[in-house]
């Protein structure tokens, strides 16, 4: 009975010799890892949010844009008596409901096909005078947009205001439109901002907008702005305080941290030399902390012995990161007295020692 009782007894998970037994010298699926200096260099990297060069070199929109689609008027003054557009008698012609087209232009009598999109309605008007006045003596002319919204963006998710909003002066940059649409209405410290734009898409936390003013980018028409709440949590299992999935919010947390948050080892049962990281590692990782190459992800096995002269110093220095899973294993001595509890009769009941014995 004693060399089968550890089979049937209650517990927390597998023990440490099973999960080193899994090892792929063993012919098992993952590389058990005992973490030291050289794991915490090569291991230790945080999946970096930020915008590309695209997004962070964008320059400010003006906020008055044409846009596709927009309507736009014209008046247009001529100092002729008979001229080009304005009939006899009279001093200036209007053009009203001149529409953009799908791909930016506008046709104007003697002027031709004008491309309208991308101008304000005083570059437009430059150009369209431009065009006139080698027809007409010192033509004059004025552009107003009649219906459209021109530069827009969208906002949506946890903020308190979504909605299509127009890029104007005081909303040409992310946190400027973010406060126009109310702010967002989660945590600051857990909110993460998307911003897709064509085929392109670039995410930051809230805080680094503030903290990092080169991510506080100029906006374009067409962007799409998302916020949500982080997703990225590890899990944690065995003979600690608690048994849970721990949300990671937007700060670097170690080894020690993690255990900590979730009430650290239990005094009773936990095993300091079992502190396992289960992590499936990204193949440039993986080869770095393996030192040969290996294709594709791995799944890794970090090994944490806090009894080490530096093993809290290591444990301190490796950084968790979202999906991982924190096991501790019961300490040895916790099997054994599970076994004497149950041979000496504390087990509870007969269908308790059954078990110990199937």
């Amino acid at each position: 009975m004693m060399a089968i009782s550890g089979c049937g007894l209650p517990r927390s998970g597998p023990s440490k010799k099973e999960i080193l037994s899994g090892a792929v010298e063993n012919g098992g699926d993952a590389h058990i890892i005992f973490v030291n200096n050289h794991v915490n260099r090569t291991a230790n990297f945080t999946p970096a949010y930020g915008f590309s060069n695209e997004f962070l070199n964008a320059g400010a929109v003006g906020a008055d844009e044409i846009r596709p689609g927009d309507t736009l008027g014209l008046m247009i003054w001529e100092n002729v008596d008979d001229g080009l557009l304005v009939g006899l008698g009279q001093s200036s012609t209007q053009l009203q409901q001149l529409q953009v087209d799908s791909q930016g232009y506008i046709f104007v009598p003697y002027a031709g096909r004008i491309r309208a999109a991308g101008n304000s309605p005083e570059q437009l008007r430059q150009v369209i005078t431009s065009r006139l006045e080698s027809q007409t003596p010192d033509p004059q002319v004025s552009v107003t947009r009649v219906a459209g919204d021109g530069a827009t963006v969208s906002v949506m998710g946890k903020v308190f205001g979504q909605g299509v909003y127009p890029i104007e002066r005081p909303t040409r940059t992310l946190s400027s439109m973010l406060a126009k649409a109310g702010g967002v209405n989660v945590e600051p410290e857990v909110a993460v901002v998307t911003v897709k734009r064509g085929r392109e898409s670039g995410k930051v936390w809230l805080t680094d907008l503030y903290f990092n003013p080169s991510y506080d980018i100029a906006l374009r028409p067409g962007d799409v702005i998302m916020v949500e709440e982080d997703q990225r949590s590890f899990t944690a299992l065995g003979a600690l305080g608690q048994q849970t999935k721990v949300p990671l919010g937007n700060e670097q947390i170690n080894a020690i941290e993690a255990v900590a948050m979730v009430g650290g080892l239990q005094t009773q049962t936990g095993d300091p030399t079992g502190v396992f990281v289960l992590r499936d590692e990204p193949a440039q990782v993986a080869s770095a902390v393996l030192g040969q190459p290996v294709g594709g992800t791995q799944r890794m096995v970090y090994v944490l012995d806090l009894t080490r002269p530096n093993g809290l110093f290591l444990a301190r220095d490796f950084l968790v990161r979202d999906g991982d899973t924190i096991y501790v294993t019961e300490a040895p001595y916790v099997r054994w007295q599970k076994i004497l509890g149950a041979i000496t009769g504390s087990a509870g009941s007969i269908n308790q020692l059954e078990n110990i014995g199937n």
